[in-house]
């Protein structure tokens, strides 16, 4: 898996990395001759332990003997795994459990769930937030009502509800199409997590306020979407007539004993004192308590065991939740993206690797990080769950390794390495070019965070394609090679990546870890970051240049003791222009400290930009005005006898660049009448 893989598709955490990424871009927009960053001390390859023969790190390669799965055997590996790691990456506690034929095979627990008060994770008592992994009971809750008859899989939605979700397409969204993540809603992010509890409104309420826009056919893309599994749990409300807290108390957590899990938030009074702190770091303060405003799509707070419990429930084929006819329902192949790669059942999503049929989720709050996998037919499941976000994402590296090399060491890979096409330089040329996640925005500012954070996909000379936004844990670009006509392996790993290709042309591809639940979409020309960035870059450098000559020139008059030539309206003209400058450049400022600020807290989403929003946007409307007086600007002047070449050159440069930055605003939903995103 690749870093980025390591990070399931919840929003925080999804939009963390997105925001960094973005607002490393907009500073480099704004400040294009700055100096690289140092190098960090602590690079991310540095919290996995290697393979040091010492006991507990040594992975298993493919063709190796496969090492029984054993409660000393694997203790022995995570204790020699786990600690180190942890301590390396700064994050504060963990807990991993491990389920086999029918029970509990371990449970371990690592660091601090209080690092001030020194207070030990307990894995039978210590609340984690598994995040998306939240999803799996909701599904869960919908299959139970299939069961009953209530909710049928291949009827519209609406059919079900006191709201409307608007016509589109054609098409009605069905239950399957929201278990499959390929209802076609475009990304939302505000008010998905808020601090306060005075903020958390009603299931009903937040479904209701804000319907995102469709933007895909229902069934054709895989789109990931907490809105759609959070209608879901809505269904769920209504066709019982239960909240939905109270249906999976009643349905789930008290048919399995799962005395120490709640979807409640705040927490009841008798597990709050139980719950972790979440970190960023664990040498920082600990983090609120997050209220997600989605809850069935991430508010879950459970212990490892209680999680052991869920996943033994589900291992186990006597029924405890759903009959084994359900649950197969669950597992089969219903929709794959891409020949290949796994598919997305209903509501779990394939993690197939050597040669074993898994599947599980993923799941991140801001602080909390974890991971649940069923290795189906051996019986065995695996939870992890961390509570920082550690250095440089660290915990995303060490559950992506963890994982892997329990794989590797317990069911390693009976198959040798296929071996490298004749194709690979000319699909690789094929490939080259921007791409875009299928699961993003079009109607809102989002969609430009989105165009930041397109992934290249760069043909190497020896063959192999790198992805910009597939790395390993040292941050470099992996390599791929391919072994099938457009199928390609991670080049020292077990990733897979795919393409689609349609005349002749690529217009799709993903990886193993993520084509159950989106895509990434060749970049039209229009959203294609290859041009736009370095367009951007000039059109800013423009009104940058604008801004700071005007007190420059101002004060090598006042030195020289000259004056302009400029009176009446060209004077006028000209200095709208260059007020028009210094408004784009306040507009652009401010879009980069807001990513900026969401980037350390994507908290902020709670609603406490839109003043901020506003102010930007205001700046935004003064520009594209200044911007058309800047054109009459430029016919004046080149019209006019007297004016240096310099000037009419500028006066023409100005208005392009305002033109541009015009269309960015118009085109990528920066500028929009709703708040809403």
């Amino acid at each position: 898996m690749s870093r980025l893989s390591s990070q399931r598709p919840d929003v925080p955490g999804r939009l963390g990395r997105l925001f960094r990424r973005a607002a490393i871009l907009l500073a480099a927009l704004a400040l294009p001759a700055a100096a690289q960053s140092p190098t960090d001390p602590n690079p991310a390859h540095a919290m996995v332990p290697a393979a040091t023969g010492r006991t507990g790190d040594t992975p298993v390669l493919a063709g190796q003997a496969q090492r029984a799965l054993t409660a000393a055997d694997v203790d022995a590996w995570l204790d020699g795994f786990v600690p180190y790691s942890i301590e390396a990456g700064g994050v504060a506690g963990a807990v991993v459990v491990v389920v086999m034929d029918g029970k509990l095979l371990t449970a371990r627990s690592y660091g601090y769930s209080d690092v001030r008060a020194r207070k030990p994770v307990d894995p039978a008592r210590t609340l984690f937030r598994p995040g998306s992994i939240s999803k799996l009971f909701t599904w869960t809750a919908v299959m139970q009502q299939v069961q009953a008859g209530k909710i049928d899989l291949d009827k519209d939605v609406n059919a079900y509800l006191d709201f409307r979700i608007p016509d589109a397409f054609g098409k009605p969204i069905t239950m399957r199409h929201l278990m499959t993540h390929t209802a076609g809603f475009e990304e939302t992010a505000k008010y998905l997590i808020v601090e306060k509890a005075e903020q958390k409104h009603s299931l009903g309420h937040v479904l209701k306020r804000w319907v995102p826009t469709r933007i895909y056919a229902p069934g054709t893309m895989p789109a990931y979407s907490n809105y759609g599994a959070s209608l879901a749990a809505y269904i769920v409300e209504r066709v019982s007539g239960e909240r939905f807290e109270d249906y999976v108390q009643r349905h789930i957590f008290t048919p399995l004993g799962m005395r120490h899990s709640s979807f409640e938030q705040p927490l009841p009074a008798h597990l709050a004192p139980l719950l972790s702190k979440g970190y960023n770091l664990a040498s920082e303060d600990p983090k609120p308590f997050e209220i997600v405003e989605m809850a069935p799509a991430g508010a879950l707070s459970s212990t490892g065991t209680d999680m052991a419990r869920f996943m033994l429930a589900f291992l186990d084929n006597r029924g405890a939740l759903i009959s084994p006819e359900t649950r197969a329902r669950m597992f089969a192949d219903v929709n794959r993206p891409l020949p290949g790669l796994p598919a997305m059942g209903l509501g779990f999503y394939h993690e197939d690797r050597n040669g074993e049929v898994i599947v599980g989720h993923g799941g991140d709050t801001n602080w909390f990080h974890s991971d649940l996998h069923l290795i189906v037919d051996k019986g065995v499941g695996v939870y992890m769950s961390f509570n920082s976000s550690g250095k440089d994402t660290a915990a995303h590296v060490i559950r992506q390794r963890l994982f892997e090399q329990f794989m590797d060491r317990y069911f390693p890979d009976p198959n040798p390495e296929p071996r490298t096409t004749a194709t690979a330089r000319e699909h690789g040329r094929l490939m080259a070019g921007h791409y875009l996640l299928s699961r993003g925005s079009a109607t809102n500012w989002l969609r430009f965070v989105g165009l930041l954070s397109e992934a290249e996909v760069i043909p190497n000379d020896d063959g192999t394609i790198s992805v910009s936004m597939l790395v390993d844990p040292a941050g470099a670009p992996k390599r791929w090679r391919e072994v099938a006509p457009f199928q390609w392996r991670e080049v020292g790993g077990s990733g897979r990546l795919a393409a689609r290709v349609e005349n002749g042309r690529v217009t799709a591809f993903s990886i193993a870890d993520f084509a159950p639940i989106f895509l990434f979409l060749a970049a039209p020309g229009d959203l294609d970051a290859g041009w736009i960035v370095p367009a951007l870059v000039a059109a800013l450098g423009v009104m940058l240049l604008t801004v700071l000559a005007w007190p420059v020139v101002a004060g090598m008059r006042k030195v020289y003791g000259y004056r302009s030539s400029l009176a009446g309206r060209p004077l006028m003209l000209d200095r709208a222009m260059r007020a028009t400058a210094v408004v784009s450049v306040l507009a652009a400022a401010g879009w980069i400290g807001m990513v900026g600020a969401i980037e350390s807290d994507v908290g902020l989403l709670d609603g406490r930009l839109d003043i901020w929003m506003r102010v930007i946007q205001l700046l935004e409307i003064i520009a594209i005005v200044g911007t058309l007086a800047s054109i009459y600007n430029a016919y004046v002047t080149i019209g006019a006898s007297g004016r240096s070449l310099v000037a009419k050159i500028w006066s023409v440069a100005v208005p392009l660049a305002g033109l541009f930055l015009g269309w960015i605003v118009l085109s990528m939903g920066l500028l929009t009448f709703g708040l809403d995103y």
